[in-house]
């Protein structure tokens, strides 16, 4: 009976172990380890909203495009002067006009000052993006923490979908990081507060072709036209709203972007416009649970990676704790097809404002 009663104790005691080790995220992660954790990132994000609504946009698009390169583990936030090569996923072009970093750099400093080398880099991301959707008017959501931050930056593996694709042409990038067609769709939903430059869809503008309201076709060639590669809402109704607008403009053939139009015109993706447009309910859930499906890919947890104490650097060595460069979570890191990093002002998925 002892011997019974010894054995168990060495099995949970395993068990334990393992489930220290696999850290595996959860919602309230930083419930004990560090208290208001997740209320001084609300503040933060608060006080710069109240002076620059635009802050949703440019965090939904820093969210996209540093979970849809190895996964959400904010190696776009790496300064290229911090990495070996001199190069990081900012100087990709895709990543130029990505903003809002001064943001999770005082997010950072309070959270060091609070519980040093605590909560991650990646996590600061995904709780200050879900704040700035909900303020504004967007849906409020748990976001399950725990996430570890990478020890790669590399701007050769930035391979996003662009704003001329189809809609089959774009799902192949979704689809690779196991999103759905409806979850392609309803991210795209971001661009109710996102802009474009015009040089993203002046294609469009080269002649008509029907998929265009006339009127906005007419209007669209004046603006950039006479201004140059200005930009413009690509939801002219509410442009700093998170709300269901832009899909009802996209069924008016009032979408700047060819991508977004198509999602309208295409017969696989129209029912689910169509349902968001009436459905203001559905999308806002269906948005809230996109996100937080879009910050569970490829993730590391446990002792995977590092917890940097600068969001813009890699732990110097002495400070780094077990850190394989792993086999990720969900999917394997994927081989972009046209691997070197584009150069210029380029904006891809979701096109938010630079």
């Amino acid at each position: 009976m002892e011997k019974k009663i010894i054995l168990l104790f060495f099995i949970c005691c395993i068990c334990h172990g393992l489930t220290i080790v696999s850290g595996a995220v959860q919602v309230d992660f930083y419930a004990t380890k560090c208290r208001g954790a997740e209320s001084i990132v609300q503040q933060e994000v608060q006080r710069w909203f109240s002076g620059d609504r635009s802050i949703t946009a440019a965090l939904l698009r820093m969210y996209f495009h540093d979970c849809f390169v190895r996964g959400c583990d904010a190696s776009i936030l790496i300064d290229s002067r911090n990495t070996r090569n001199k190069q990081s996923e900012k100087d990709a072009g895709p990543n130029q006009s990505v903003r809002g970093y001064e943001l999770i750099d005082r997010i950072k400093s309070r959270l060091e000052a609070a519980c040093p080398m605590t909560v991650s880099c990646a996590d600061i991301i995904a709780l200050a993006t879900r704040d700035s959707v909900a303020l504004a008017g967007g849906p409020s959501y748990r976001v399950p923490t725990g996430r570890r931050d990478g020890l790669v930056s590399n701007p050769a593996e930035v391979n996003l979908p662009g704003p001329s694709l189809t809609v089959q042409e774009a799902l192949k990038f979704f689809t690779n990081n196991g999103f759905s067609l409806n979850d392609m769709v309803t991210l795209l939903g971001a661009h109710t507060v996102g802009i474009a430059h015009c040089s993203l869809f002046k294609d469009r503008l080269s002649r008509s072709d029907g998929s265009m309201d006339p009127n906005l076709f007419a209007r669209l060639s004046r603006t950039c036209a006479a201004r140059g590669d200005t930009s413009v809402s690509l939801d002219q109704s509410t442009s700093l709203i998170v709300d269901n607008e832009f899909y009802k403009q996209m069924r008016l053939k009032k979408g700047i972007l060819k991508i977004d139009q198509q999602l309208a015109l295409e017969r696989s993706s129209a029912g689910i416009v169509a349902n968001f447009s009436v459905n203001p309910k559905a999308f806002q859930q269906a948005f809230a649970n996109a996100l937080i499906k879009l910050g569970n890919t490829q993730l590391l947890e446990g002792r995977l990676g590092e917890i940097r104490k600068n969001c813009r650097a890699f732990n110097p060595p002495q400070q780094k704790q077990r850190q394989p460069i792993p086999p990720r979570k969900n999917f394997p890191p994927r081989k972009p097809k046209n691997p070197p990093p584009r150069k210029g002002p380029t904006f891809t998925i979701p096109f938010l404002a630079p």
